[in-house]
């Protein structure tokens, strides 16, 4: 039994642009996901090339039967004539509207863009989305209890930090993991979107 779709749709912000993955992307997405530094705490996608296709195949296959939404992270071409380049990718997961609630998660950014704010309006782009778009009243995260960079920016956007849930999942080149469970519901939007929308103000 298929999931609900999310619509397809490009979220575009002042200095990121989040597009649904695409073939002709994948390149690009390659060569953003070669440091070994992104790959931690999170699946191995630089294991081979026939594993990152795969994982390409799967992840433009789930905006069609909705498993899961994966979005293309671009920088876009700024005013000092840098060009827009590809740096990562994140994915809507387990969207479940009878319930008004989704996963923002399979986060990965490569190093070059930590610390640039581009992994802050990439959050604030997906939160609005599904907020104000799909109507959610929960937006979910959840990373390795043990990722210290990802643990801090979920408490920095701010979400709630919910608990560990123990041996939660076995994680594709990293092994069996606790998982840290965050959320930001619909009665603290308001207050995380002035805060984001300000960090990125600057």
């Amino acid at each position: 039994m298929s999931l609900p779709v999310i619509e397809p749709v490009c979220l575009e912000g002042e200095g990121v642009t989040l597009e649904p993955i695409r073939e002709d992307l994948a390149e690009d997405l390659w060569e953003a996901a070669q440091d070994p530094e992104i790959w931690h705490w999170t699946a191995h996608l630089n294991h081979s090339r026939e594993f990152f296709d795969d994982w390409v195949a799967s992840g433009i296959a789930g905006w069609q039967t909705g498993e899961r939404n994966t979005f293309v992270t671009s920088t876009r071409r700024s005013g000092s004539g840098d060009p827009a380049r590809v740096v990562g990718s994140s994915s809507f997961l387990y969207y479940r509207p009878d319930d008004d609630a989704v996963e923002i998660g399979s986060t990965w950014l490569n190093p070059s863009a930590w610390g640039s704010g581009t992994n802050t309006e990439a959050k604030l782009l997906m939160m609005t989305h599904a907020f104000e778009t799909l109507g959610c009243v929960r937006v979910e995260f959840k990373t390795d209890r043990r990722n210290e960079r990802s643990r801090a920016a979920l408490a920095a956007l701010p979400a709630r930090f919910e608990g560990i849930h123990r041996k939660h999942s076995r994680i594709f080149g990293v092994g069996r993991r606790d998982s840290a469970f965050y959320s930001v519901i619909d009665d603290e939007w308001p207050e995380v979107r002035a805060k984001l929308e300000s960090r990125i103000a600057g």
